[in-house]
């Protein structure tokens, strides 16, 4: 299987480690230390070797950091980790809400007559570094560039990854790397800049149409890169991965260590493009002089899906749609209190494989029951593994990593008979969710100007969740992708070919969880009777298919318009998917699809 249910990290592991990093604060003359959920590449996602936050913490979400002073530790977390982080970190360590609570604002406050803290400039981007900076001013805090001090004390880190990149070809990609390099080139050489260094991994590996095997679940290779305005790109990778590469890179895409990035940048005549949201800050001092701030020039060509890319994550959908189908109807039939979380995750794996063209699962499948369901990213271990019982709600998020597309999906599912307040909330997301299906909206607004919609029917009745309405997703690359998102701080305008998800939820902790969430990608919205013709539009092209619970939904509380928005959607689903399941799914399907 791709996915398994060890338990990786463990609370009573922490305070030990947190002693020892204590000591080398002592012999550094640091009064604390920041620990990120981050690497060099500033990816979500990161490999078992620059998994320090987790390391030293306990806590495993994909977001976050620690700062370790000598008598205190905080572990800050956003809305979605507040109920896991409890059960992960020792009481050694202080869970922190942010970004209600900022960084400076806390050690302000426990730092009252100043200190330095210590920061690996690898692992930081200078963006971070300079709202920090300012919002200490007059504190007498002090940010210091340090090793990584819990490296030092990590005697069984785990090596580098260093698995082999491969070509992800053409009618998948869509663009050749050489149309890509020199596209961007231009951009590059009409802004008056001579080059721009790429450091996120995903960019990098859109921009050669190379995909890799360094991060799980993700299929990128790490490496960082210089961008000529020529079109020419420079390669800091371990050459060994990519020793096969070397006639689909070209002789426009020279190959070097990566150890010799830094010295390499010092010679880099200017302006030298640098995004200081996701570039680590010791390339910018590397730079120094030469470089000019500018958004990652791949992120937003990358973010505008080609039309292979479109078509090709469409069928992938279908598929992956096909497959957890397979596995709802399976479920469906199993008496109730007979199954646990890791059953389901392990059964819906097997209908994924039977998948030729899957790579991975996009992400770890959040199968969690009753309570569980409440912790927003779950993951089920053997130690936490839940029995589905009658009353219960089953939150099913997962996806899958094919060559032509990257998928992820949300379903809410009864187990037995739910509750009618549980039923209630379901109604109110799905009423959400629908809303935001079926906006149009001007073109030139950004994911905060339309997000609410998928809130509303929350808002109204008092209610909310703590996590983005959508997140932007890659096409065979990155499950969560920038920097498109649905989300109150995204102020990035939406554009046609974008991929995002839509999945609003509601969140009882002790109780239940419910989410449910289609992909969807941003399109030109044809003109309508009687609209003004000078007003360009957007809307949504849904990619995922798949049954949405009727027993959970309330139908009098949902609007004549949703409800045809619902019925149009199943017979679709009926439609698309049907075709592809066994005979036994095609008969669950046809009553899971039914008019409403």
């Amino acid at each position: 299987m791709f996915q398994s249910f060890e338990v990786t990290a463990r609370p009573e592991q922490g305070p030990p480690r947190l002693k020892d990093l204590r000591a080398e604060l002592v012999s550094e003359g640091l009064d604390g230390f920041l620990i990120p959920r981050a690497d060099a590449h500033q990816g979500e996602y990161v490999a078992p070797r620059d998994d320090r936050l987790a390391w030293i913490t306990g806590f495993t979400g994909s977001a976050g950091f620690c700062a370790a002073l000598h008598t205190v530790a905080g572990v800050f977390i956003d809305g979605r980790y507040r109920t896991q982080v409890k059960a992960q970190v020792a009481s050694d360590f202080t869970p922190v809400p942010w970004p209600e609570v900022s960084l400076a604002e806390w050690l302000i406050e426990q730092l009252p007559n100043g200190g330095v803290i210590g920061f690996d400039p690898w692992l930081h981007t200078p963006g971070q570094l300079a709202g920090l900076d300012d919002a200490l001013a007059g504190s007498g805090i002090e940010m210091r560039r340090s090793d990584n001090l819990v490296d030092r004390i990590w005697t069984d880190q785990p090596a580098a990854p260093m698995q082999e990149a491969k070509a992800h070809p053409l009618e998948f990609a869509g663009e050749n790397h050489a149309d890509k390099r020199a596209r961007l080139g231009k951009v590059l050489h009409d802004a008056g800049q001579t080059a721009a260094v790429i450091t996120l991994p995903d960019s990098l590996n859109w921009l050669l149409n190379i995909r890799g095997g360094d991060i799980a679940r993700n299929p990128v290779a790490h490496g960082f890169g210089v961008l000529h305005a020529s079109g020419a790109v420079d390669l800091f990778i371990e050459p060994s991965k990519v020793a096969a590469l070397l006639d689909h890179l070209g002789g426009q895409v020279t190959v070097h260590a990566p150890d010799q990035l830094l010295r390499y940048l010092d010679t880099l005549p200017g302006p030298v493009r640098l995004d200081k949201q996701s570039a680590p800050v010791i390339i910018a001092d590397a730079l120094d002089r030469q470089l000019v701030w500018g958004d990652d020039p791949c992120a937003l060509p990358k973010a505008c899906k080609n039309a292979a890319e479109i078509a090709g994550s469409a069928e992938a959908h279908l598929r992956d749609g096909a497959a957890l189908c397979e596995l709802l109807s399976w479920l469906n039939a199993q008496p109730v209190n007979s199954l646990s979380e890791t059953q389901v995750v392990s059964q819906l794996e097997a209908y994924r494989r039977r998948d030729n063209a899957l790579r991975d699962i996009s992400f770890e499948t959040i199968a969690g029951t009753g309570p569980n369901g409440a912790i927003m990213h779950y993951r089920v271990t053997t130690e936490t593994d839940s029995t589905l019982e009658d009353g219960h709600l089953l939150v099913l998020d997962s996806g899958g990593q094919y060559l032509d597309g990257t998928t992820d999906i949300t379903r809410t599912i009864a187990i037995g008979t739910p509750s009618d307040e549980a039923r209630t909330a379901f109604t109110r997301v799905l009423a959400g969710m629908i809303g935001m299906s079926r906006l149009r909206w001007p073109v030139g607004l950004a994911g905060r100007d339309i997000e609410m919609i998928g809130r509303m029917p929350l808002w109204l009745a008092g209610q909310d969740f703590d996590h983005g309405l959508g997140h932007g997703v890659g096409a065979y690359l990155s499950v969560h992708e920038g920097p498109q998102r649905l989300s109150k701080v995204s102020h990035v305008p939406l554009q046609s070919g974008m991929i995002l998800s839509n999945e609003p939820g509601y969140y009882r902790e002790g109780a239940f969880g419910i989410r449910i969430e289609n992909l969807l990608v941003v399109r030109k919205a044809p003109d309508l009777p009687g609209g003004d013709a000078h007003r360009k539009m957007l809307d949504w092209q849904t990619l995922s298919f798949a049954p949405i619970d009727q027993r959970l939904i309330m139908p009098e509380l949902l609007e004549p318009a949703a409800r045809d928005w619902l019925n149009t959607y199943h017979a679709e689903v009926a439609q698309k998917i049907g075709p592809r399941l066994s005979s036994e799914a095609k008969l669950w399907l046809d009553a899971a699809t039914a008019p409403l």
